[in-house]
C-alpha cells in the first residue's frame, strides 16, 4: 500500500526530477523550429502543483494528493504533452478518490483512466508518442494484477514497460528513427514515472538543480532570455558581424573559444562574412577575439538581466472576471504589438500572450475567458500546440466556450473577419472555421537545432521557411526566403496578401520586400504590417 505520504512526496520527486532533465528531452524534438519544448512544457505542467503538495502534511489522504496534483496540472498544463501528462494524473484523482492509501488495483485503473482520458482529448491519436507509452504500461500493469496485488512490483513493470514502449516509438515513427532519437513525451513521462518509483521504494526525493539558461537563439540573435523564467548565468549578449580578412583562420577556432567564455554560442560561417552570438560576462573578450578573424561591423552589447526584468513587468497581465453582458466574446493568443493590436482592432476582447516558445497554459487562457464580458466565447488558439490546452479550459469555465482550431495569426484573423454578429452560434461557427481553412499560411523563421528533417541537412541558425506548417525549403537569406516562400504560396485565384514583419525585421526590409511582392502581384492586394512578433522574421498571409 502506498500512503498519501509518500505519493505526495512521489510527485513533487517526480516535478524536480524532469525538472532537472527538462533540457534534454527538449534536445529529443525531432522538428527544428523554436517552439515550446516538449521537456519545458511537461516540466512547468507538473511543476504547477510543487508548491501546493509541499503543504501538505505527513497524514494527508492519497485522494487528496491526487486530486491537488490533478487539478494542477490541469490549470499548469501547457502544450500538447503538457496537457497530456495532466490528463494521465486525472487518471490518479479519479481512481484514488475517496481512498486513504493505495493499493495495486487503484493504481493499475488511475493508469487506465488517466490513459483513456488522454487518448479522448487527441482528436487523431498517433502513436510512437506518449500516448502509446501511457497506454502499453497501462497494459501492462492490468495483465499484472490479475496475478498479483503487489504494489511495488507492479510499479516496477509499468516502468520497466514504459521504457520498452519508449525505444520502440522510432519504428512507430520513421522521423523518429531518421533523427535517431525516441519520443520526447514518451521520455519525459519515463523520467516522471522512474522518480516515482525510487520515492516507492523509499528513496529520497529528487533535489532540484538551479535551471541553465534556454540556448536556443535566432540568426540575427534576438535574445529570448526570460521567457521560461529561467536564472541567467551570463550577464551580457553579444553580437557581431566579421568581414572575413583574406588569411582567415577556420571559424570553428572562434566558436570553440567562445564556449569557453559562455554559451549560447552561435557563429555562422558565410562566403564573406561571420555572424557571431554568444552570452557572456566578458563582452570585450569576444570582441578582442573576433578582430583575429577580420574587421568588426555592428557590434551589440545588451544586458540580459535588465531586459530579463523589463519583459517581466511587460509580460505581466491580469485579466479581471467579469459577468456576461453581450451574446459573444473572443479570446485570442498572439504575441507582438501590432499583432495584439490587429485582434483587438477587429473585435477580440482578451488577447492572450504567447504562441511559438511561449505557450500559455490552460488557467491563463481560462481567465482570459472568464474576464471575457459574454454569454459564448470564441477562442482563438492561432497555434498547434496551444489548442488542447484551450480545450481543457471549456471544461472549467462557467460559460459557453467555443475553441476554434486556428493553427496560424492569419488563420485567427480570417476567423475574426468572418464573424456576423447577426448570425446565430452554430452559423458563426461554421462561417468561422470554413474562413481559417482557406487561408494559406507562410512563415520564415531560424532552426533552432541542426537536424535531418524531412530530407533537409539543417544547420543552427539557417532560414526554415513553413509552408502551412511544413517545412518547404531552407535558406541562408531572410528577405529572399520570405519573396521565395510567398511566390509558392500565391495561386491563380488568390486575392489579398498581408504581411506581418516581426521585431527583428527593419521597417526598409519590410517595405522592400512589399514593393518586391506589388511588383510581381499588380493584380493582387498587398498588405505590410508591423507585427513585432518573436521568434517569425515573417507571417504571410494568402487568401
Amino acid at each position: 500500500m502506498i500512503s498519501g505520504k509518500i505519493l505526495r512526496d512521489a510527485f513533487i520527486s517526480a516535478a524536480n526530477s524532469i525538472s532537472n532533465k527538462k533540457k534534454s528531452v527538449d534536445e529529443l524534438n525531432v522538428f527544428p523550429v523554436p517552439d515550446g519544448d516538449t521537456g519545458t512544457n511537461m516540466s512547468m505542467t507538473i511543476g504547477n502543483a510543487v508548491a501546493e503538495l509541499k503543504n501538505m502534511d505527513d497524514g494527508v489522504r492519497v485522494c487528496d494528493v491526487a486530486k491537488a496534483a490533478a487539478s494542477a496540472l490541469l490549470r499548469g498544463a501547457r502544450g500538447n504533452s503538457g496537457v497530456i501528462l495532466s490528463l494521465i494524473f486525472r487518471g490518479f484523482s479519479k481512481a484514488l478518490e475517496g481512498q486513504e492509501s493505495m493499493d495495486s488495483e487503484h493504481m493499475v485503473r488511475a493508469m487506465e483512466m488517466g490513459v483513456d482520458g488522454a487518448y479522448k482529448s487527441v482528436m487523431k491519436p498517433t502513436e510512437g508518442t506518449i500516448l502509446t507509452v501511457a497506454r502499453e504500461a497501462a497494459e501492462k500493469g492490468r495483465a499484472l494484477a490479475l496475478s498479483s496485488n503487489d504494489t511495488l512490483m507492479i510499479w516496477d513493470e509499468i516502468c520497466r514497460q514504459a521504457k520498452l514502449s519508449l525505444d520502440e516509438t522510432p519504428k512507430l515513427l520513421p522521423a523518429l528513427a531518421k533523427a535517431g532519437v525516441v519520443d520526447a513525451g514518451g521520455m519525459g513521462l519515463l523520467i516522471i514515472f522512474e522518480a516515482m518509483k525510487d520515492v516507492f521504494h523509499g528513496g529520497d526525493i529528487v533535489k532540484a538543480e538551479a535551471s541553465g539558461t534556454k540556448k536556443i537563439t535566432v540568426e540575427t540573435f534576438a535574445d529570448t532570455v526570460g521567457q521560461f523564467d529561467e536564472e541567467i548565468h551570463f550577464t551580457y549578449c553579444t553580437e557581431m558581424l566579421i568581414t572575413k580578412a583574406r588569411d582567415c583562420d577556420d571559424p570553428s577556432k572562434l566558436r570553440a573559444y567562445l564556449e569557453t567564455i559562455g554559451d549560447c554560442v552561435v557563429v555562422v560561417d558565410d562566403d564573406e562574412i561571420i555572424k557571431v552570438h554568444v552570452h557572456t560576462n566578458d563582452p570585450g573578450l569576444a570582441i578582442q577575439k573576433g578582430l583575429e578573424f577580420g574587421y568588426i561591423n555592428l557590434p551589440k552589447v545588451e544586458n540580459m538581466k535588465m531586459q530579463h526584468e523589463r519583459r517581466q513587468k511587460e509580460s505581466k497581465q491580469e485579466f479581471i472576471p467579469a459577468k456576461p453582458e453581450k451574446k459573444y466574446g473572443f479570446v485570442a493568443v498572439a504575441a507582438g504589438g501590432g499583432i495584439e493590436a490587429m485582434f483587438r482592432d477587429v473585435g477580440v476582447d482578451c488577447v492572450v500572450r504567447g504562441g511559438q516558445t511561449m505557450n500559455p497554459s490552460t488557467e491563463d487562457i481560462l481567465a482570459a475567458i472568464m474576464s471575457c464580458p459574454a454569454e459564448t466565447v470564441f477562442v482563438l488558439p492561432n497555434n498547434k500546440n496551444i489548442i488542447m490546452a484551450a480545450e481543457q479550459a471549456v471544461k472549467l469555465a462557467d460559460r459557453n466556450v467555443c475553441v476554434l482550431q486556428t493553427r496560424t495569426i492569419p488563420q485567427g484573423m480570417s476567423a475574426m473577419l468572418a464573424f456576423d454578429p447577426d448570425n446565430d452560434f452554430n452559423t458563426n461557427r461554421l462561417e468561422m472555421t470554413k474562413a481559417l481553412e482557406r487561408v494559406s499560411t507562410g512563415q520564415i523563421t531560424f532552426a533552432a537545432r541542426d537536424s535531418d528533417y524531412e530530407g533537409h541537412q539543417i544547420k543552427q541558425g539557417e532560414i526554415l521557411c513553413l509552408d502551412n506548417g511544413k517545412l518547404a525549403f531552407v535558406d541562408k537569406d531572410v528577405a529572399k526566403a520570405a519573396y521565395k516562400l510567398t511566390k509558392r504560396l500565391v495561386k491563380s485565384d488568390s486575392s489579398y496578401i498581408t504581411i506581418l514583419y516581426g521585431a527583428d525585421v527593419s521597417d526598409e526590409a519590410a517595405e522592400a520586400l512589399c514593393s518586391q511582392v506589388s511588383a510581381k502581384y499588380q493584380h493582387i492586394d498587398v498588405n505590410l504590417i508591423n507585427g513585432g512578433q518573436p521568434v517569425y522574421y515573417y507571417i504571410i498571409s494568402v487568401e
